[in-house]
């Protein structure tokens, strides 16, 4: 589990021209335990949807946390009891992946001058069969020219762009699409001559993108949302209407129970605690999902509910509580309200406040 998700890459395209379906921003030095143990999707999820969705995980073994520790091996709908547990129930030993063909994937980027067109061209993008892509992510200008340093010159500061990663076969394809929108390419790493010191284009995406914001501006934070489908670009279009420069977008557009939809990890302009609650509760008044990256707890930082499944199992492997203490609300208080609108403080932090 511990095994980089790049070298696993290699070793697979070396070995059979394979690659893993999906991956973060942090492939490069993320585990493939942790991946599976915290992570949600990433690069990939255009065309495989989540890490939790049937089949992106074929098998994981799991230790006890007991006095006489049991091995078991969770394969199907079982696996999801300690996927995204961030290891509250099950020490991971082993993780069983599927791949798919690798390619040479080419990085592009398309610029705008209006972020709504920059959305709708994702849009446009995701919804095209015959288009392989790995990554489709608009971001709102001035993210783009103020926060990716070593593409700058390739943006003016007005202008929103759509990161891509695309097939060598459809790029013609690409450009025919992208000449229908109101978007030009202002990247391409195939006709770049020189490439050197400019990260991949999936490192200025997913949580990179944040990373690289706080980087020039330590005082830039971010949420993850998810705009609820069909009607996802009018509800991003609603929250831009209402914070404008206040919260910056980013949107990556995902695969979600076979239709096409869309998460947010909107950049926020940080002013005060207050404010950034108030940023959230708007955005749920106005039918946005929240996934609260400022909350530790499993249950805050998800669905603000009782994963039972996940639950159970923790009463079958860490008897003691033992894992990650603290983690998991259900397990230190079953009767939680969820919908105080406090932040949970397991016991340990109760006494040091």
């Amino acid at each position: 589990p511990g095994a980089v998700l790049a070298d696993i890459d290699r070793a697979t395209r070396a070995h059979s021209g394979q690659e893993l379906r999906m991956s973060p921003s942090t492939y490069n030095t993320a585990s493939i335990g942790g991946f599976v143990a915290g992570g949600s999707g990433g690069v990939g999820s255009i065309r495989w949807g989540g890490l939790r969705d049937l089949g992106n995980v074929i098998r994981l073994r799991t230790v006890t946390m007991e006095a006489e520790p049991r091995i078991m091996d969770l394969t199907g709908e079982e696996v999801l009891k300690v996927m995204h547990a961030y290891g509250t129930n099950g020490i991971i030993t082993e993780v069983e992946m599927p791949l798919t063909a690798s390619y040479d994937w080419i990085d592009v980027i398309v610029g705008f001058d209006d972020f709504m067109d920059a959305a709708g061209f994702g849009n446009d993008l995701a919804i095209q069969d015959g288009i392989l892509a790995k990554l489709i992510t608009p971001i709102a200008a001035p993210i783009p020219y103020d926060y990716f340093k070593r593409h700058q010159r390739f943006f003016r500061r007005e202008q929103s762009i759509v990161v891509c990663m695309i097939t060598p076969h459809a790029m013609d394809a690409f450009v025919a699409l992208t000449a229908r929108s109101k978007g030009e390419i202002v990247f391409r790493a195939d006709n770049e001559a020189d490439l050197k010191g400019l990260p991949p284009a999936y490192e200025l995406t997913w949580n990179h993108t944040t990373l690289r914001a706080i980087r020039v501006d330590p005082t830039i934070t971010y949420l993850q949302t998810r705009y609820p489908s069909p009607d996802h670009l009018a509800y991003v279009k609603a929250m831009i209407d209402r914070f404008g420069d206040e919260v910056p977008t980013h949107l990556e557009f995902i695969r979600f129970d076979g239709a096409i939809g869309v998460a947010g990890l909107p950049l926020v302009r940080f002013t005060t605690a207050e404010r950034l609650d108030e940023i959230i509760r708007i955005h749920e008044e106005n039918g946005c999902w929240v996934f609260n990256p400022h909350r530790y707890t499993l249950e805050e930082g998800g669905m603000k509910q009782t994963d039972e499944v996940q639950l159970a199992f923790k009463h079958e492997t860490d008897p003691q509580g033992l894992l990650n203490p603290g983690k998991m609300i259900a397990w230190e208080n079953p009767d939680y309200d969820y919908r105080s609108g406090k932040s949970f403080l397991f016991k340990g932090l109760q006494k040091a406040g």
